[in-house]
């Protein structure tokens, strides 16, 4: 184990973003014992030495605790509700959660938290499944300053960077920030892409001179490949972005802050989903526009750089110098 990394830590979630992020822990050497609601998705972390508890409760005589799951409710359930890792007489030392969940349940756990004597973080990632396998995730955190600086270490092996902005919960509004330009970008690059496909130009070749301008960015680039070859696996689906939407128009209520075109997102979003869009990667903004076009969209099936695949290429050869 790495000397920095000395610390008993517990791990809540290991959906497709929290098996990584506990992948990313366990290879830098972490001591990491997983909880999730279904077991079977957290057995390949084993093999990575990740123990494994059967409940949240069974985690608070670790050092750290991390959570990260859909909803607020979830946060909820896993730190104050029945069997939750702030229900017994004990509690680890810091909590740290990676959800994207609302200010008054994160509230309510720091309240519930600094009882038994446990600093809550808000340590929110930006990235996907894909870009934290790579190591490209951006780490946001806010709480108590002691418990940023000892948790920093574990929250560096997630990517490149760890910012910290303040003592109580401006990491939860700098994520929901981050997800509301999200939401309205991929909205955004819909609507061109089939702009440009209502005349006859290849949406490979528009994305590639789009993504080489001075618009495109690391999200435009990693988003490509389903934009173009129509691969909508799912790494965020539509209900959890309107969900993050729907965050970030609560929070600027209290503000009077108007976001008119987050609404409107988010009455698109709310469509998609009541015509089935529900399961599949929020990329599928291209194919209800294109519908509302009257463009039946077809993959074009070409090899699409998405700005991941050499530092997944860099990290192998690391991997293999290291071995060797």
């Amino acid at each position: 184990m790495a000397a920095s990394l000395k610390h008993k830590i517990g791990w809540i979630g290991a959906g497709r973003m929290g098996f990584q992020l506990a992948t990313r822990l366990l290879e830098a050497g972490a001591d990491v014992t997983v909880y999730n609601r279904t077991r079977a998705k957290a057995e390949p972390l084993k093999k990575l030495g990740a123990k494994l508890a059967d409940s949240p409760a069974a985690l608070a005589d670790r050092d750290i605790v991390f959570t990260i799951v859909g909803e607020s409710e979830d946060f909820l359930a896993v730190t104050t509700g029945p069997n939750g890792v702030l229900t017994g007489s004990k509690a680890p030392k810091i909590l740290v959660d990676i959800s994207t969940v609302s200010e008054d349940a994160s509230l309510t756990v720091r309240a519930a938290a600094a009882k038994l004597g446990c600093d809550l973080l808000a340590a929110p990632i930006s990235g996907n499944p894909k870009v934290v396998k790579v190591g490209k995730g951006s780490v946001v955190a806010s709480g108590p300053k002691k418990a940023f600086d000892t948790a920093k270490p574990y929250l560096a092996t997630f990517g490149r960077g760890v910012a910290y902005v303040g003592d109580s919960e401006q990491a939860r509004i700098v994520k929901i920030c981050h997800n509301v330009m999200l939401g309205v970008v991929a909205e955004c690059m819909a609507e061109v892409s089939v702009l440009a496909t209502a005349y006859g130009i290849p949406r490979h070749a528009f994305l590639d001179f789009f993504n080489n301008s001075v618009m495109g960015s690391d999200f435009t680039r990693y988003k490509t490949p389903a934009y173009v070859n129509l691969d909508f696996a799912a790494t965020f689906t539509p209900p959890l972005l309107r969900k993050d939407l729907e965050l970030g128009l609560g929070a600027a209520r209290k503000h009077n802050v108007p976001m008119p075109i987050t609404a409107m997102v988010r009455e698109i979003l709310t469509t998609m989903i009541g015509n089935g869009y529900k399961d599949e990667d929020f990329a599928t903004f291209i194919q209800f526009i294109a519908k509302g076009a009257g463009i039946k969209l077809k993959p074009e099936n070409v090899a699409v750089d998405d700005g991941l695949t050499l530092a997944r290429t860099q990290k192998s050869e690391a991997r293999n110098r290291k071995a060797s």
